[in-house]
C-alpha cells in the first residue's frame, strides 16, 4: 500500500536554518522524504523538574522562573516543543496576559465568581477545607499541562503572552512543575 502526506521540517545546519516542505511517500515499511538531500537531526530530549516557591492564591507569571531554570538546555533546541506539567491537582497553568497585572486579578476573581465557596457551596468533598473542591474544579478548567513550540533555542510565544501558575488553595504551597524539552 503506498501513501503519501507532508510534513513540515526546520533543519539548523551551521548556524543556517532551512525550513521547507517535503513530501513524504510510505510503501510497505519503507518511508522516503522527496528531497534526499536534507539532513536530518536526531530528536534529543530534556527534562527538569522545577520546584516554584508558595504562592499566594491567585495568578502569578511565572515565565522569568520557568526560562532561569531551563534556559541552558532551551538553548539547544532550534525546533521542538516544551511541555510543561503541573504535579498538583489544586492549582493550573495557563497562558495569557503578561504585562498588566490586573489580568491576574480580574481572572481570580472571575473564577471566585464561578465557583462557589463556604456554608452554600454544594460540594460533597470537604475532607481538606472548604477551598479544596473548588480549587479541584478550577485546576481542571484550566488544566496542568501547557504545550509551547520552541524556536531557535526560545519558547515561541506571542509580544504579550506569559506563564502563569493559578494558585486556588488559601494556603500557600510550594509546587512543582516537570519541564519536558523535545526537537532538534
Amino acid at each position: 500500500m503506498q501513501s503519501s502526506s507532508s510534513v513540515s521540517l526546520a533543519v539548523g545546519v551551521g548556524g543556517i536554518k532551512k525550513s521547507s516542505w517535503f513530501a513524504v511517500k510510505s510503501v510497505g515499511s519503507n518511508t522516503t522524504l522527496s528531497d534526499p538531500c536534507s539532513v536530518m537531526a536526531a530528536p534529543k530530549w530534556a527534562q527538569k523538574t522545577i520546584t516554584l516557591p508558595p504562592h499566594n492564591r491567585g495568578c502569578h507569571l511565572i515565565t522569568p522562573k520557568i526560562l532561569k531554570e531551563i534556559g541552558e538546555d532551551l538553548s539547544g533546541f532550534n525546533c521542538g516543543l516544551a511541555n510543561l506539567f503541573l504535579q498538583h491537582t489544586s492549582a493550573s497553568l495557563t497562558i495569557n496576559e503578561n504585562y498588566d497585572s490586573d489580568v491576574r486579578a480580574d481572572t481570580e476573581t472571575f473564577l471566585n465568581k464561578i465557583v462557589p465557596e463556604g456554608r452554600s457551596a454544594p460540594w460533597k468533598h470537604t475532607l481538606e477545607g472548604p477551598d479544596d473542591m473548588p480549587a479541584h474544579i478550577k485546576s481542571s478548567m484550566f488544566g496542568c499541562a501547557l504545550t509551547i513550540p520552541i524556536t531557535n533555542g526560545k519558547l515561541n510565544m506571542g509580544t504579550w503572552q506569559g506563564i502563569w501558575l493559578c494558585e486556588h488553595r488559601d494556603e500557600p504551597t510550594a509546587r512543582k512543575v516537570v519541564v519536558t524539552l523535545n526537537g532538534i
